[in-house]
C-alpha cells in the first residue's frame, strides 16, 4: 500500500475512534498505536498530526496526543463579496482578466481515494522513483562543505554546467538558470516574453499547467492545430500573422498529451516561422528522460541546433524522478537571458542550495544511468500492456498515436455529438474504481472531439493496468446500458 493510503486508513480509523474518548483525555502513545495497527511510526505520526490539523487532537511534546475541547461558539459570519470587485481589475477600459482555472493541473496533482486505480496521475509510481539513489545523494549533498549557505541566484555553475551540456554542445553553465522545477520555468518564460493581454501561440491539445500559467500571466493563448508529426507549420505561420503574437509554446519530443514527436523536416521550419515573425520559441523538453527503451535515437532540442537565441529551453529532473525533486532549467542566449534572470530572482530569489547539490550528487553517480535504463524499459512495457489491454477490451477507443517516450496514452471517444461523452465517461470510471483525466482542459479552444488522458506511469505496474482498464471497461458498459 502507498504511504499516503496508509495514513489516510489510519486517520479515518483514529477519527472514528475519538468519541470514545472525553474532552482532555489523553489517547494512546505513538508506540502503542505502531503495535495496534502494525503501522510505520512516520505512518502513525502524520495521521496523529492530520488530526491536529482538522483541530480534534492537541499535541503536547513529550506527553503525547489528546481530545480537543468541542469549540465553543460558531465562526463570525463575514462578508467577502468585496474581494470580486478587487480581484477582477479597477474597472478601467484596459483591464487584463485575471481568472485562473487550474483544474486541468489539480486533476493530475490530486490522488484519488484509496483503492482507486490512478491513470490520472503524472509522475513516476513510487516503485519507479530512485527513492534510495536520491536518499543517498540527498545524505551526501547534506555533508558537502557549504551546502547549507545561500547559493548564487542563478543556480550552481556545476548543475547549470551539466544541464547545459545535456540541453547541446554548444551551451554553456552561462546560458542557463536553475529553477524549482519545469513548471516553475514555463510560468517565469511566459511572464518574461509577453505582456499581459498579449496573445500566445500553443499546440492544440497541449499541457495544462502552461495554459493555466499563460492565463495567470494575463495572456491569451491561441491554439495551433497538430497532426501525427506536431504543430503544422503552415498553420503556425497563419496564426503568427493573424495575431501577431511574439512567442509559441511547444513540445517537439513526446508531446503531453499526444506523445508525438515534431518531425524532422518540421523542426527548422518552426524555428524559421517564429524567427521571421519576430518571435520567441519556449521549448518545453519535459520528457526526454522518459523515453521507451524501441524508441531509436532522439532529436536534439530545438535550441541546440538555434544560434539566434530563438529558442528559449525548459527542462527538468522532476519527472524522471519524484514530484518533490523539483529542479530545472531554463536557457535562452541574448538579453532575453537577463529579463528571465529578473523575473526568477524576483519570483523566488533562487532554489534552495541543498536540493541542488543533491541533483548533482544524483546525476553524477553511476545510479543515475540505471535509473533511466531501468525507467527506460519499464515504460516500454507499460505502454506495450495498456495498448493491448485498451484494444483486447474497448476496441471502440481510438488510440490515434502509440509513443515511444512520457508516460501516457490519448484516446479518442466514439463522438456522439458534443463533449457530453467526455465528461460522462470520466465519471462513470471514477464510480468504477478507475480516475481518468478529461481531455477537455488539454485545450483553449474548443475540443474537436472526445478525448481523455490514460497514464502508465502513476500506477503499481502490469497487474494494476490490467484491473484499471477492466473497470475502465465496465465504466464503459455501464454508459451504453444507460
Amino acid at each position: 500500500m502507498q504511504e499516503r493510503s496508509s495514513v489516510a486508513d489510519l486517520t479515518a480509523v483514529l477519527r472514528s475512534e475519538l468519541n470514545r474518548y472525553s474532552s482532555g483525555e489523553k489517547l494512546p502513545s505513538s508506540r502503542a498505536l505502531v503495535e495496534r495497527f502494525r503501522a510505520s511510526p512516520v505512518t502513525v505520526s502524520r495521521a496523529v498530526a492530520q488530526l491536529a490539523a482538522e483541530g480534534l487532537v492537541v499535541t503536547r511534546p513529550g506527553s503525547g496526543a489528546f481530545r480537543a475541547h468541542p469549540r465553543t461558539g460558531g465562526r463570525p459570519s463575514a462578508d467577502t463579496s468585496w474581494q470580486e470587485v478587487s480581484l477582477n481589475g479597477d474597472g478601467g477600459p484596459e483591464v487584463v482578466p485575471r481568472t485562473v482555472d487550474a483544474s486541468g493541473l489539480l486533476v493530475t496533482l490530486t490522488p484519488p481515494p484509496t483503492g482507486v486505480v490512478e491513470f490520472n496521475g503524472g509522475y513516476l509510481h513510487s516503485s519507479l522513483q530512485p527513492e534510495r539513489a536520491m536518499a543517498a545523494a540527498l545524505a551526501r549533498a547534506g555533508r558537502r562543505p557549504g551546502a547549507w549557505s545561500r547559493p548564487p541566484t542563478d543556480g550552481l555553475t556545476e548543475l547549470r554546467a551539466w544541464f547545459a551540456r545535456e540541453i547541446g554542445p554548444t551551451f554553456t553553465a552561462a546560458d542557463v538558470l536553475i529553477t524549482a522545477g519545469g513548471q516553475s520555468a514555463l510560468a517565469t518564460a511566459l511572464r518574461a516574453l509577453a505582456q499581459p493581454g498579449a496573445p500566445v501561440l500553443v499546440e492544440s491539445p497541449t499541457y495544462p499547467g502552461m495554459l493555466a500559467a499563460a492565463r495567470a500571466a494575463g495572456l491569451r493563448p491561441v491554439p495551433v492545430p497538430m497532426d501525427a508529426d506536431g504543430v503544422r507549420p503552415e498553420l503556425l505561420a497563419a496564426a503568427f500573422a493573424a495575431t501577431g503574437a511574439r512567442v509559441l509554446v511547444c513540445q517537439p519530443l513526446f508531446h503531453n498529451p499526444t506523445g508525438t514527436v515534431l518531425a524532422e523536416a518540421r523542426r527548422g521550419e518552426v524555428v524559421r516561422i517564429a524567427r521571421e515573425a519576430g518571435a520567441f520559441v519556449v521549448e518545453d523538453d519535459f520528457a526526454r528522460h522518459l523515453v521507451h527503451d524501441d524508441a531509436g535515437p532522439l532529436p536534439a532540442a530545438l535550441a541546440a541546433d538555434d544560434p539566434d537565441g530563438v529558442v528559449v529551453h525548459v527542462c527538468s529532473l522532476t519527472k524522471a524522478t519524484s514530484p518533490s525533486f523539483r529542479v530545472g532549467a531554463l536557457a535562452a542566449r541574448g538579453p532575453v537571458l537577463e529579463r528571465l534572470r529578473a523575473i526568477q530572482v524576483v519570483d523566488s530569489l533562487f532554489v534552495p542550495r541543498p536540493l541542488q547539490e543533491a541533483a548533482l550528487e544524483l546525476v553524477g553517480s553511476p545510479a543515475w544511468g540505471r535509473h533511466l535504463r531501468s525507467v527506460s524499459a519499464e515504460l516500454r512495457i507499460r505502454r506495450t500492456a495498456m495498448v493491448a489491454e485498451l484494444r483486447r477490451e474497448l476496441p471502440g477507443l481510438a488510440l490515434p498515436h502509440i509513443p515511444a517516450g512520457g508516460g501516457n496514452l490519448w484516446a479518442r471517444l466514439p463522438d456522439s455529438g458534443g463533449g457530453a461523452d467526455e465528461s460522462a465517461m470520466v465519471a462513470a470510471a471514477l464510480r468504477a474504481g478507475v480516475a481518468v483525466a478529461p481531455g477537455r482542459p488539454y485545450f483553449c479552444a474548443e475540443p474537436p472531439s472526445p478525448q481523455v488522458r490514460l497514464s502508465f506511469v502513476a500506477v503499481a505496474g502490469i497487474a494494476e493496468i490490467t484491473e484499471g482498464v477492466r473497470r475502465l471497461c465496465t465504466a464503459w458498459e455501464g454508459m451504453l446500458g444507460a
